[in-house]
Parts: structure tokens; C-alpha cells; sequence
């Protein structure tokens, strides 16, 4: 077979998508020269750490934007250990609502839960059945599919969406989720982040894992694709992409300056320069893409890459607890629990209290990390927050926190505003400006049922096509894994090769419904090739 033309490969975007597809691409130098084009200042996307004063909050940095996952991230903690760094697992710890009729929590028997025995019972079923009627019912919103089952609307409000939006990053866009996602948040063991507890619907302390510090990783792994001649370009910008055919992709580029606008917003700087390539693989958010194609987007480009919607939410990190303390259920109250039904919820509530260590030797006490908070105006919408003193490891590690715990009010928070549209609704104004240590926006996909209907089953119709692949979270649900795992996925497509590592990732990547269908293409091409 006739020697391979090696491949300039531009990527555009160096967060988990386009740092994933550049390392699967580097390790074939002599097959591909890549480039990756980033306009921020670090590598990561919303994977960022950011510092902290360790005398007053008991650590020195936290991640800000992913906060971490499932212990079934098996690519993601792959690229943490070829770097050094490594994950933490901890016993995970919910708190939904505030006050009797709201609260609910996986740490002990609540009344709530009590009262929805029958619905969460029910909701197993209903999984079952979504599952075997996936092309069906897989598409249905949550909210009709809740309709349909004559499930109560409590249920509903105070249960099945505050859930969802707390951990697969819906917002409020949860009532509009196809029941897919739900089904797969449960059962799909490639996806899922816990079990279906029947009686509990959540089970107690399920295993999480927090990610090592952020920002460090993604600089170490810059720095060693540098090292394998990836030429990764910070505070970048494409500003126009010329074309996109069989003689290649031709971009214009240019230095991106934040603060280089002029009076009407537009933003200035030095002249564009014109760039050619073989391939191109933007690893952007959808509306970013379209953005970038401008009138070179095709019509199918429009329609598949147009359906995917994006919502701005702001995160407060801040060390108001008093604000913390009104909004949620921050402290173990004897008047939440339900009377224990065995020897097990009587455990827990003992564990609650701190009376006792939990599994795997886990510090006793009602420690919430995570925490929602419904609106009495519309019940389908929440706020959202973590107790990242209580979530993220390294406050434990870099402080005794069993001899000398860090004090509730220099605890560290953030809360989570969804949707600016709705900030008529927002409590933001209630924290303290004077702990507030950091602000950030985010734009961020809201997983709608037309999403499933749309965009996912029409990526395998603009993928490769005009020499680009999309790569990217949104392209199924919003993880870090599955980020990283479409970029692998794009890089596997334009001829690298899958390395196998462990059998269950391996399973993930090649069985998992993606729209790409990266194993089964590429198989095929091979076959081609051969012949």
C-alpha cells in the first residue's frame, strides 16, 4: 500500500474535546501534524481552577467550573494518571429543598421520601419501560412522561427534576429532557451515576469522585503535546473560514484580545493571516461552530448544529454561610427525619448525627455537598449550589479537617443562578458582596428532548463531511467524559488508533450510542484500506 499523505489537522478548541483528539492524534507523528487554536489564555474550556487564601478558607485552589464525576470516567482518569494526578473518591452527599415539605436528602429517612413511596416505587417500572421502548418513549420530554404515568406533580417538582438538573447540568431546562437521559442516569451502566434505589430513590452515600486540581493537569498535558509537536496556539481566534472542500480547509487567524473592542463592541487587532490545512475538528459548543462556519456552514450544518440551545448561568463563589443557612437544610435537624422502617435507616440517621463512621470508613455527620433549592413562583426551576468545603477533597486533604475542622463560616460555596432569562427569580442579590470571591458566567447546553431528536441522530449527517468533524460534550450530554471521548472518537475517524487501556472504557467508547458510530466507520474504512 502506497505511503499516507501525513495529515495538517487544525483543531479549534483546547478543552477536554480538543486536548483528548490532539493527544489520540499525537501519537502518530509520522500520519498527522496537528495544530490546535484556542482564543482563552489556558488549555481546559470550563475545566478551570481558581486560588484561594489557604490561611482563611483551609486549601490554596479549587476547581470552579467541573467539579467532578462518576468513578465509570474511565478515559478522564486515564489522562489524569499519564500526568501524575490523580482523583479522590468520596461518599456522595445530597441535600434537596428547605423545610419539611421540601427537603429530602440521600443521608437519612426523610419525610418526603415517605410520602412519594408509591411514585419512586412506580418510577422504577417506568425506567424499565423506557428502556425497552427506547425509540419511543426514550424521546419524550420528562414532563409529559410524568403526565403519562399519572406520577403526583410534587414528585415531579421536588424529586425527579431537582435531581436532574443538580447532575447532569440541565438548569431549567430539566421539565424538556428527553426520558432517555433520565433512563441512562439510572440504568446505562456506560453512563449511569448511581442506582435506582427503590425505596429511596437516590441510595444512601453513593461513590463520587473529585477531580485533581484542574488547571495544573491541563497545563502538564499542554505542555507534553508541545513536546510531541502539537503546536497548540493560546489567544487565538478564527476569525473566517474561507473554505472547506477536497483540496482542504482554508481559516483566517489572528491574536484574540478580550479588551480590543472599539465603540460599538466590535473586536479589533491586529490583522487577520490565512492558514490552509488537510482536516478540521472543532471541539466548540454547537452555536460557537456556526458561529466560526459563518456562510460556509451548510444547510445541514445549520439545521443539526441549530437545534442544540445553550442558557447563561452565572456561578457566585463566595463564604456567605448565613446566606447558605437560609436558603438550605446546611445542618442535621431531628424534626426532617422520618421514623426508620429498619435497622439500616437507623444507622443512617445515627450516622447523621456524627454518632457513628459510614461506609468505608467515611467521617460521620451530615455533610451535604450538593444542595437545590426549588421556586415557590415555578416549581420546575431551581437554584443550585455545592458546599465545596464538604465536596471537593483537598479542603480535607490540605486541612485536618477530623482535628481542626475549617469553621462554617469560612466555608467555601458557590450558587448557581440558571437561565438569565428567568433572574427575576434569582436570590443573587441576597449574598454578600463582600465574600463573594469569584463570579463567572457559563454558557451551557440545555438538554431538551428535541436535542435527541435533532441534533444527536443528525451528527452522523454533517460529521466528516467538508473535511470537519464536531467533537464535543453536547454532542450527547454535558460530562467531562463524554467530551473526552468524542474527541478521541474524531480523532479515530480521521485514521488514528484506539488504545486500549481497560476493558470497560474500551466497551464505552465502541457500544455507546454516539452519532458518530466511531467503531463501526472506521472498522469499515479499514476493511477498505485492506482491500
Amino acid at each position: 500500500m502506497a505511503d499516507r499523505k501525513r495529515k495538517n489537522v487544525v483543531i479549534i478548541g483546547a478543552g477536554a474535546a480538543g486536548m483528548s483528539c490532539a493527544a489520540t492524534l499525537a501519537q502518530h507523528p509520522d500520519d498527522f501534524k496537528v495544530t490546535i487554536i484556542e482564543r482563552m489564555a489556558v488549555t481546559g474550556g470550563q475545566a478551570t481552577s481558581i486560588s484561594l487564601d489557604k490561611s482563611k478558607y483551609g486549601t490554596d485552589w479549587m476547581n470552579d467550573g467541573v467539579q467532578g464525576g462518576s468513578p465509570i470516567f474511565k478515559h478522564t482518569f486515564n489522562f489524569f494518571k499519564n500526568y501524575g494526578h490523580e482523583p479522590q473518591e468520596v461518599k456522595l452527599q445530597v441535600a434537596f429543598g428547605k423545610g419539611a415539605d421540601e427537603f429530602w436528602t440521600n443521608c437519612f429517612p426523610s419525610k418526603l421520601v415517605n410520602r412519594f413511596s408509591g411514585d419512586i416505587k412506580k418510577f422504577g417500572k417506568v425506567l424499565k419501560l423506557i428502556k425497552w421502548t427506547m425509540p419511543v418513549l426514550g424521546i419524550v420530554p420528562i414532563r409529559i412522561m410524568l403526565r403519562i404515568f399519572f406520577f403526583s406533580k410534587d414528585f415531579g417538582d421536588k424529586m425527579v427534576y431537582p435531581l436532574m438538573a443538580l447532575f447532569l447540568g440541565t438548569g431549567n431546562q430539566t421539565a424538556n429532557v428527553a426520558c432517555a437521559i433520565l433512563e441512562r442516569l439510572f440504568d446505562d451502566p456506560n453512563m449511569k451515576l448511581w442506582d435506582y434505589d427503590p425505596d429511596t430513590l437516590l441510595p444512601n452515600l453513593p461513590t463520587m469522585v473529585t477531580f485533581p486540581k484542574l488547571r495544573d493537569f491541563y497545563e502538564d498535558w499542554r505542555k507534553d503535546l508541545e513536546s510531541k509537536g502539537v503546536d497548540i496556539r493560546l489567544q487565538t481566534d478564527v476569525t473566517e473560514i474561507l473554505q472547506r472542500s477536497d483540496q482542504g480547509v482554508v481559516l483566517q487567524t489572528r491574536p484574540f484580545d478580550p479588551d480590543a473592542k472599539d465603540r460599538m463592541g466590535t473586536h479589533t487587532g491586529p490583522p487577520s493571516q490565512t492558514e490552509s490545512f488537510d482536516e478540521l475538528v472543532m471541539c466548540v459548543l454547537a452555536d460557537d461552530a456556526l458561529k466560526i462556519l459563518g456562510r460556509m456552514a451548510s444547510s445541514k450544518e445549520k439545521f443539526v448544529l441549530g437545534g442544540a440551545k445553550f442558557y447563561d448561568d452565572i456561578t457566585i463563589t463566595h463564604s456567605d454561610s448565613e446566606y447558605f443557612q437560609r436558603r438550605y437544610e446546611t445542618r442535621f435537624d431531628p424534626s426532617l427525619c422520618a421514623e426508620p422502617s429498619s435497622e439500616a435507616q437507623a444507622d443512617q440517621i445515627t450516622f447523621a448525627k456524627g454518632e457513628q463512621r459510614g461506609i468505608d470508613d467515611e467521617p460521620s455527620g451530615y455533610r451535604p455537598m450538593y444542595y437545590t433549592k426549588s421556586y415557590a413562583q415555578d416549581p420546575k426551576k431551581i437554584e443550585m449550589s455545592f458546599d465545596c468545603s464538604n465536596s471537593q477533597h483537598q479542603f480535607r486533604m490540605d486541612h485536618d479537617a477530623e482535628t481542626a475542622p475549617i469553621p462554617y463560616d469560612r466555608h467555601v460555596f458557590q450558587s448557581i443562578f440558571l437561565d438569565k432569562r428567568n433572574r427575576e427569580l434569582w436570590t443573587i442579590d441576597e449574598i454578600d458582596e463582600s465574600k463573594v470571591i469569584e463570579k463567572k458566567w457559563w454558557h451551557q447546553l440545555g438538554h431538551r428532548w428535541q436535542h435527541y431528536v435533532r441534533v444527536v441522530p443528525g451528527m452522523r449527517f454533517i460529521n466528516r463531511k467538508n473535511n470537519t468533524l464536531f467533537a464535543g460534550s453536547w454532542t450527547l450530554v454535558n460530562m467531562h467524559e463524554l467530551a473526552c471521548v468524542s474527541g478521541v472518537a474524531a480523532a479515530y475517524r480521521l485514521g488514528a488508533d484506539y488504545a486500549k487501556f481497560d476493558d470497560f472504557a474500551e466497551d464505552f467508547f465502541g457500544n455507546v450510542d454516539f452519532p458518530w458510530h466511531a467503531i463501526l466507520i472506521r472498522t469499515t474504512e479499514k476493511a477498505v484500506e485492506q482491500v
